[in-house]
């Protein structure tokens, strides 16, 4: 088992985006930075498709997102790594956390726990909304096990015991300095859903600790996924990476961009004629200056 003492050696960033739309000017901007930050280091710039939503991802995508970096001048190294191809490395990693009674299976739906935190009138609530409620925690041990043999169920944490099991945890980030970690913000989260064998959160954590990642790249959304990736690393064994989240690009209305917003994407901004080193010096500047790419589409 690996030390989770801060990673050392050569440096390796990574983008990895999700093949379910083309890319966008936010999308281009944080790929620039993770690849920008290996080039001045002579480190390793890695793309990693986070694939496992398979009702959403389109195979055409994939050589999409390729063609946008390409034609920014961004090239990376090794093959691109797809993480519909390791579930078992992640269904090893959930084994690990099975063994150590840290996972519980979770059979409730949506509508289920929807239900149940309407009828509280004290339901915690965390950075993505109302916290999961604990229902399936508080089933006995025959229960479970009559309940696996028949139902389907996803896999959360009992983010209370792990969480006390690791003790105190902190992590650097560029911009925030050390932080410590506090993953119980979050509750017992999703470690494998119902309809795929593992979820964001496990998988990512897992993948950057495989491709060797030194320094996580990201926009500031994410930033409170830290939490809950920092406990995992220390329950896994696994290295700390360095992070580095910064800030979304927004339009001129304040709003972050979305896939949804074709025409603030790459493909078709690349259709109006505007020049990929017009891209590159709006996405460099300090701040980010989009609007003048924008302002005719």
């Amino acid at each position: 088992m690996v030390s989770d003492a801060p990673t050392t050696g050569k440096l390796a960033t990574r983008f990895a985006p999700s093949p379910t739309g083309r890319l966008h000017l936010g999308h281009g901007y944080s790929a620039l930075k993770a690849f920008d930050l290996a080039q001045r280091t002579g480190g390793r710039f890695l793309l990693r498709f986070e694939d496992i939503d398979s009702g959403r991802v389109r195979d055409a995508y994939y050589p999409g997102i390729e063609e946008d970096l390409h034609w920014l001048g961004i090239e990376w190294d090794e093959t691109p790594l797809r993480q519909s191809e390791r579930f078992t490395a992640y269904g090893e990693a959930l084994d690990r956390m099975k063994a150590r009674d840290l996972v519980y299976p979770c059979f409730c739906t949506r509508k289920e726990i929807a239900a149940e935190i309407a009828a509280s009138a004290t339901a915690p609530h965390g950075p993505d909304g109302p916290l999961y409620p604990g229902t399936c925690r508080r089933l006995t041990a025959d229960e479970r096990e009559t309940r696996l043999a028949e139902e389907d169920h996803a896999w959360r944490i009992d983010m209370a015991k792990a969480a006390s099991l690791a003790g105190e945890l902190y992590w650097e980030d560029d911009e925030a300095g050390r932080v410590a970690a506090q993953p119980q913000i979050h509750g017992d989260v999703v470690l494998a859903r119902k309809d795929v064998p593992t979820s964001y959160h496990l998988a990512v954590t897992v993948d950057d600790a495989a491709q060797g990642v030194t320094d996580i790249v990201r926009g500031s959304d994410l930033f409170a996924a830290a939490h809950i990736h920092r406990l995992l690393q220390h329950l896994l064994g696994l290295q700390v990476p360095r992070y580095h989240h910064h800030r979304l690009i927004e339009d001129e209305d304040g709003k972050r961009l979305a896939k949804r917003d074709d025409a603030r994407s790459l493909a078709a901004l690349r259709e109006t004629g505007i020049a990929a080193a017009d891209i590159l010096s709006a996405l460099r500047g300090n701040p980010p200056d989009i609007g003048k790419l924008t302002a005719s589409t």
